[in-house]
Parts: structure tokens; C-alpha cells; sequence
């Protein structure tokens, strides 16, 4: 099988001819703040904020935009923005029978990619808008790529970088096919050349734009898409590795401030964002809010940029992938949202941030675990710190859950053939005293004896309530069952909310650790 070794091409994600579109979605306020596609806020009609420094408002504080598209004569026309993965309504306008649409609003517009969506929703458009806002556009569906577009001259070069990348484009798509399907390596060197000096052809374009326009919007663009060259393109050793990998994440945002809100409202920041804070950058807590705090004071002097990294921060690390990073969402709370600095969200999402960092905040990767004051079955006492254990595997579970029975059974598996000769003791509490006599007859039928079983009595439960302290369901943060902490010899938390497979490697990587 072959491999294809061509270099990365930087295109725009937008449409460069007769694009098709997905539906353009109204931005509404956000119910929740965890939102895989849309992150903030709709800027509201009623707002006279200019976004991005290089922004400015006409005096009027409005913005007019004229759609002449002499090849419909009815329909609804959408002038929409690119922000995260949408694309968002700004206003909606009837085309009436001289194909004439009209969109206008009583503020100032802020910079980024905008898009016109044909009546239909099938064809669109994009097109800059920086400073100009009064803007005519005469567009015929037929040939988008003879688009004209008056009061908003940034979009000279936007139009010419879009007809070059379209006719290179497809030169370079053609010798990407012809190299799949050549026969010889002679072909295959020959299809590979060629699609490597087109590739040259549109990088040299790009940088004579920036080198020559460097004040531009279209600039500004490039720059923050560019990526960063690797100091060594064919890596021999691992310190070779080690080198491309600080020099790459150092060079990331190059050509990027965060000072610039015009990026915003683009189809390519959201995935650049995306891209740096789940691959590029270690995942490790510590790294990341190092990282995130110095780019949000970098945004500070740019309200939405700031918006929009924090709300996408938060809603990043509200329900972290990997065991640890939840420590990130309870800095974010702590240094930002506690502090009255995300005044944008209303009283619901706050009370969302709010309920999930305290229910985080006790039980975070190297914290002492709560102790936790149960009984068993009989009412005997029994606290979690009585449990002497090098290892402590501390589970809340249902006896009537269906996923609890599957993985409980596997736990005392492994607990019987491997953790508890390695000094592993289980603390297994039952999370609904409401079933304590399913809770007893599934332990005597299946024989899970030598676990500490314990429970919170009604009375016990009361007490707690009454006396308005944190219960064990937010000190160990129990949404669902089973849910697992392991803890060292010293209670602290080394684990959580592992699978009883990731519980087992994890435990097996300890021991190994010992050994070494």
C-alpha cells in the first residue's frame, strides 16, 4: 500500500464556490453551559459593542447589508456569522421581486467571516466584514466566484485568495487521485512533484499577501491559520522528536494574540482551539491551567475573545476525558467564575458551574478523601478510615443497577485472584438506603463477604442534611453507580471513576512501579 507523502495545504474551510450549507441555526442562549457545538452567547441585537480592536463603528451605530441576486425573486435570503462550528442567523431577509434582500440592524457589526444563505439554504457564500458597514453585495448563484461586493474593499483579497485556492485546489485534488491510482513509482514521483509545487505555488501566494498587504484582514487570517514548520522534518532520534514537538507547541499561535476578535468569527479557530488544548498541549492539570490562565489575561483587553475562551474552557473541562483534569474546571471556578468574572452567564449556568465545582472540589486527584462515617448491615460502625490498607478501592453502587450487578462480580474477581493478596481492601458503600434488603440479599447471593459493606442510615442521613453538611454523594461527586476511587495507604485519592479494566492496569502499573 502506498503512502501518500504530501505536505499540508492551509485552505479555508469556507466555500470558495457554490457551497452547499447546512442549515443555519439561530444562536440561542444556552440552557446548560456543556455544549459540543455552540460554546457562547448570540451577540443580542440591542448590543453597540464592537468587537475586536480593529473594529470600528460607523456613527450611526448600525449596519446595512444589500443582497442583489437577480436569480431568485422570492424567498427568504440569511445573512449568517461563522462562529465555533455553526452558522449562526444575523438577521433574515425577504428577496422581493427585483431579487433584492436587505439586512440591517441598529449596531455596529464585528469583524470575521460572514455568509450569505440563499433562499433554499442549499447554496452560500462567505465574505469579510471589518470596518465597512454598509455593504452591497450582487451575487448570482450561478457563478459565486464573480461575486461583487462594495463597501467592504477587505474583500478584494479575500475574493482573489479564494479564485487562486479554487483553480490550485483542484489541480491539487486531480494529482492526488492521479497518485492513488498510478501504476509505477515513476507515476507516482511525478504525480507527488506536481502536487508539491502547486502546493509551493499556494504558499508563495499566501506569503506574498501577508508580506505585501500586512495591515489587512485577509492577514490576519493567514496568520492565525498558519501553522508552525517542524524544525526537523525527518526525525532520526527522540530528542529529534522532543525538539519538533516544543518547538511546534511553542510556535502554535503564532500569528495569533488573542487581542484580535475578528478570529472569533471564523470556521477555523474553534478547531485550532480544540486541536492545541486535546492534542497538543500535555494533558496533565497542571500544564493546562498554566496555559489557559496566561491566555485569558492575554484576552482581558478583548471582552469577547475572553468570553468565548473561558465559556469554551468551561465547558471543555466541566466533564473532563482523562482521570485529573477536573482539577482544571475547579480552577476555572475558582479564579474566574466565583469571582464575578463570567457576569455574561445567567443565574441557571452559574448555578450549573457552581453545583459541579463543589461537588468536585473534595475529591480531586491527590486530595485526602473525605472520611466517610458508615454502618453495616447489622449497625455496627464502621468509618473508611478504620480500613488499613495499602491500597483502598472506595465503590457507591446499586444492588438494582443493571451496569452495578455486571461490573461488581468482575471487581471481586480480580479482588479474590489478584488486589487483595497485594494488600487492595474494598470499602463498598450502598448509595440508596432505600434498598438495603436488595443491598443484603445480593451480597449473601453472590458471596461478596469479604468486602467492608457499609451504608448510611436514614438517621444518620438526616443528621447530616440538618446540620447542612456536604454529604457523601457530593464529597466522592455520586452522579451514578458504580462509581470508583482508588486511595493510597494515606487516604489520599490516586484514582477515580476508573472502569474495573482501567482500575486493574492501574493497579498492575503501581506494583510495577514498586518492583522498579
Amino acid at each position: 500500500m502506498k503512502t501518500l507523502l504530501f505536505s499540508v495545504v492551509l485552505l479555508f474551510t469556507t466555500a470558495v464556490n457554490a457551497q452547499k450549507t447546512k442549515s443555519p441555526e439561530k444562536q440561542p442562549r444556552p440552557t446548560s453551559t456543556k455544549s459540543s457545538e455552540r460554546q457562547i452567547e448570540a451577540p443580542q441585537k440591542e448590543s453597540a459593542q464592537s468587537l475586536g480592536s480593529n473594529s470600528t463603528a460607523v456613527e450611526e451605530k448600525m449596519f446595512r447589508v444589500t443582497l442583489k441576486t437577480p436569480s431568485y425573486k422570492a424567498g427568504i435570503a440569511f445573512f449568517c456569522y461563522h462562529l465555533g462550528k455553526n452558522l449562526n442567523i444575523e438577521d433574515s431577509a425577504v428577496v422581493n421581486t427585483q431579487g433584492v434582500a436587505i439586512f440591517k440592524g441598529n449596531r455596529t457589526l464585528p469583524g470575521g467571516i460572514y455568509a450569505i444563505v440563499f433562499p433554499g439554504k442549499n447554496l452560500s457564500f462567505d465574505f469579510f466584514i471589518d470596518k465597512g458597514q454598509d455593504i452591497t453585495i450582487t451575487a448570482d448563484s450561478a457563478n459565486l466566484q464573480a461575486v461583487e461586493i462594495t463597501g467592504a474593499p477587505e474583500n478584494t483579497l479575500f475574493q482573489q485568495y479564494q479564485k487562486f485556492v479554487s483553480t490550485k485546489g483542484l489541480l491539487m485534488q486531480q494529482e492526488r487521485i492521479a497518485y492513488t491510482s498510478s501504476r509505477t513509482s515513476k507515476d507516482s514521483l511525478l504525480h507527488q512533484e506536481n502536487y508539491n509545487g502547486y502546493n509551493k505555488e499556494l504558499n508563495d501566494f499566501r506569503d506574498d499577501i501577508i508580506k505585501n498587504n500586512p495591515e489587512s484582514m485577509m492577514t490576519a487570517m493567514l496568520n492565525a491559520m498558519k501553522e508552525p514548520e517542524l524544525l526537523k522534518s525527518k526525525p532520526t532520534s527522540r530528542q529529534d522528536t522532543l525538539d519538533n514537538y516544543n518547538y511546534y507547541k511553542a510556535h502554535y499561535w503564532d500569528g495569533l494574540t488573542f487581542m484580535d476578535e475578528r478570529v472569533i468569527r471564523t470556521p477555523f479557530f474553534l478547531p485550532k482551539l480544540e486541536r492545541y488544548y486535546r492534542e497538543v498541549i500535555q494533558q496533565s492539570s497542571d500544564s493546562i491551567i498554566q496555559d489557559l490562565d496566561y491566555k485569558l489575561l492575554l484576552a482581558r483587553s478583548c471582552p469577547e475573545m475572553y468570553k468565548f475562551l473561558l465559556n469554551w474552557l468551561t465547558d471543555e473541562y466541566i466533564n473532563p476525558k482523562y482521570m485529573g483534569q477536573d482539577a482544571v474546571f475547579v480552577h476555572l471556578f475558582e479564579k474566574y467564575h466565583s469571582k464575578g468574572l463570567s457576569n455574561w452567564l445567567n443565574e441557571k449556568q452559574m448555578e450549573t458551574i457552581s453545583r459541579r465545582a463543589y461537588m468536585q472540589m473534595s475529591n480531586l486527584i491527590g486530595v485526602k478523601a473525605a472520611n466517610l462515617e458508615m454502618v453495616d448491615s447489622t449497625g455496627k460502625s464502621s468509618p473508611l478510615y478504620d480500613l488499613n490498607a495499602a491500597y483502598t478501592l472506595v465503590i457507591f453502587w446499586d444492588p438494582t443497577c443493571g451496569h452495578c450487578k455486571e461490573e461488581v462480580p468482575r471487581i471481586d474477581s480480580l479482588y479474590r485472584a489478584s488486589w487483595k493478596a497485594h494488600g487492595v481492601r474494598i470499602y463498598s458503600v450502598l448509595s440508596d438506603n432505600d434498598k438495603k434488603n436488595e443491598w443484603v440479599n445480593y451480597i449473601k447471593e453472590n458471596k461478596i463477604g469479604d468486602w467492608t459493606q457499609v451504608y448510611e442510615t436514614k438517621e444518620m442521613e438526616k443528621i447530616v442534611t440538618d446540620a447542612q453538611r456536604p454529604g457523601f454523594r457530593q464529597l466522592y461527586d455520586v452522579t451514578q453507580t458504580p462509581t470508583l476511587f482508588l486511595l493510597d495507604k494515606e487516604k489520599r485519592i490516586i484514582g477515580k471513576k476508573l472502569s474495573w479494566e482501567q482500575l486493574n492496569d492501574f493497579l498492575k502499573t503501581k506494583w510495577n512501579e514498586k518492583k522498579n
